[in-house]
């Protein structure tokens, strides 16, 4: 070696002594081979920002036998942790000697954050192998993660993770690991870690005992919803909703809908209101909170859901509307009972639903992951309590058996039948309703069946001479039941047009333009069930107060659009059913203006203002 070589390599030991002895609270060698000074010091630097951004107790736990090299990895890799070896890819750390350094996250620049995410997601997999405790295998962690329990075989943890919408890095869904990883490299480094991804903060500053540098989280939490005269966007304060029921819509005969439909009801308090038992009065800005494959359709087809071909998605929907469909259409009562949650409780359970609805995009299975299931796992995974408990059901009545046995459903509300129904804690199907209707008018004018399921199962041309022969009195109840009848033939058509999108693919060249219309139809409300689809690429998590206020306008109109396009739409499509189905919504629509008018020709010969 040259007497002009000593002083530079000299140098380069001192460096290394130095750059050992400085990062001890890091307890990182580096591996100085083929490194210059400046890359060395650069390296340091690297590590005492990183110092600077982990909690304590990460450092500490660390393995002081780690070493760090800068290798030439294979693209799109920005590192790798071995065994005791942390390798980086030499690139960032040019990248990184190029840019000066800032610690204040909010100024970094590319290459700065690129090369500190690399590093602390390395370091995140060293701490998960040698921390306390693992984090990739906590319970709770997975709950929060996506990896959710089965619901009859608790030990036993689902495969694939659906939380795919709105998602930082889709590698963390790759495994429990990489999602480790991901969200430790968000928990340091973004300040709106806590209001994108609340609960996973909140474990992570427990697992912790430290918190990072955050913003300030606005207190409501952000759901899209669909309802005449209100926001798209609606934001809940957490402190305005009184108690949580859940909400079972009764089995009918029909082979999907005979187990019953499993749902959540939110009593919200009116704004005026103080939060309390008064506040089950408000129906009005009640909401409910459903596992549902399209929005307004409560029947499914049987084979594409044991097969899993429907998506799973959390809607927000008006309490009013789904009273009206089950009670109205389906002619099944529901069922309303409290839980018993605790503010605490019902917060975090809002703040879980709020992350299912903007980012979980699972899949409905019939046997496996159900409505009943969907709904378990929401009150398994939103509060922490209830994860102890043996819910697991595919059923919703027996969820709702295992809600009372662990003393969480208190089902005396629904002892009393009158007062269940005076109270809102149940609503009566309306065939009773319709019986009494029919019975008005069979007694006045001897209609031919003794049930009125017998007179609405009658094809409408055939029922047409009797509404012919109506008073007033009769009139307004047959009036009734044919309205009935024309709900119930509009979603037995729903029903049909989706089973032929939904069927086997016919080869026949016509059949592209009903299959391509009938879509456009179905998915013309898609965006309620998943509204990440609103939201442009970047964001990720809870959407933040500016990505709601530039999303708004844009679900208004939506939203607008589809309430007043949505019956032009159903109008249309009538030209895809088989003829004699679309010739029954024809011909009952005729009997409604049929029997209208002749109420009020009647109204007028007795010198009445009834119809006017």
């Amino acid at each position: 070696m040259s007497r002009a070589g000593r002083p530079r390599w000299w140098l380069v030991l001192c460096l290394a002594v130095c750059v050992e002895a400085a990062s001890a609270a890091l307890p990182i060698q580096i591996d100085a081979d083929g490194l210059t000074s400046g890359q060395l010091q650069a390296t340091q630097q690297l590590l005492d920002e990183a110092q600077h951004l982990l909690p304590p107790a990460w450092t500490q736990a660390l393995d002081s036998r780690i070493t760090l090299a800068w290798e030439q990895l294979p693209a799109r890799v920005q590192g790798h942790a071995a065994l005791r070896r942390l390798s980086l890819s030499r690139a960032l750390l040019d990248q990184w000697m190029a840019q000066p350094a800032v610690r204040e996250a909010d100024a970094m620049s590319p290459a700065h954050r690129a090369a500190l995410t690399a590093l602390i997601h390395e370091l995140a997999h060293f701490y998960d192998r040698t921390g306390p405790r693992l984090l990739s295998r906590d319970p709770r962690l997975l709950d929060l993660a996506g990896w959710q329990v089965a619901p009859l075989r608790l030990g036993l943890r689902r495969g694939r993770n659906d939380f795919r919408d709105r998602s930082p890095d889709s590698y963390e869904l790759t495994n429990s690991k990489e999602f480790v990883a991901v969200n430790l490299e968000y928990f340091v480094l973004d300040p709106d870690y806590a209001c994108r991804r609340p609960a996973l903060h909140r474990f992570f500053s427990a697992h912790f005992q430290w918190t990072p540098p955050e913003h300030a989280c606005a207190p409501r939490l952000p759901y899209l919803q669909a309802e005449q005269d209100e926001p798209a966007i609606l934001e809940l304060d957490p402190a305005r909703v009184y108690e949580v029921d859940y909400l079972l819509a009764e089995g009918n005969r029909q082979p999907m809908s005979r187990w019953g439909h499993s749902m959540l009801r939110l009593v919200i308090c009116a704004p005026e209101r103080k939060p309390g038992p008064d506040c089950r009065l408000d129906l009005r800005y009640h909401r409910v909170l459903s596992f549902r494959a399209f929005v307004d359709d409560v029947q499914i087809s049987n084979w594409r859901g044991l097969t899993g071909s429907y998506p799973s998605r959390l809607f927000l929907l008006p309490l009013n509307q789904v009273i009206d469909e089950y009670t109205k259409v389906e002619l099944r009562g529901l069922r309303s009972v409290p839980l018993r949650l605790s503010p605490d409780e019902i917060a975090d359970l809002l703040s879980r639903a709020a992350q299912l609805h903007w980012s979980y995009d699972g899949h409905y299975y019939f046997l496996g992951n159900n409505c009943a299931v969907e709904t378990f796992k929401l009150l398994h995974d939103g509060v922490p309590r209830l994860a102890d408990e043996r819910l697991g059901s595919i059923t919703p009545n027996a969820l709702l058996r295992r809600l009372r046995r662990a003393g969480v459903a208190d089902v005396s509300v629904l002892q009393n039948e009158a007062e269940a129904l005076r109270l809102g804690y149940r609503f009566a199907a309306a065939d009773a309703q319709y019986q009494s209707m029919y019975d008005i008018a069979s007694q006045a004018l001897g209609l031919p069946h003794r049930r009125v399921s017998a007179w609405l199962d009658m094809p409408p041309d055939s029922r047409a001479p009797w509404l012919e022969q109506a008073d007033l009195r009769t009139g307004a109840a047959l009036l009734l039941l044919e309205e009935a009848a024309l709900r119930r033939q509009e979603l037995a058509a729903y029903d049909e047009l989706k089973r032929r999108l939904l069927g086997a693919k016919r080869a026949a060249a016509d059949d592209a333009p009903d299959r391509q219309f009938i879509r456009e139809l179905l998915e013309s409300s898609n965006f309620l069930s998943r509204p990440a689809t609103l939201l442009s690429a970047g964001g990720y998590g809870l959407p933040s107060t500016e990505e709601l206020q530039s999303v708004a306008a844009q679900a208004d109109q939506r939203v607008t659009r589809l309430l007043h396009e949505g019956a032009a739409l159903r109008l249309q499509a009538r030209q895809w059913l088989p003829a004699r189905q679309r010739e029954a919504l024809e011909q009952t629509q005729a009997n409604i203006a049929a029997l209208i008018e002749r109420m009020r020709t009647l109204n007028r010969e007795q010198g009445g203002l009834l119809l006017q």
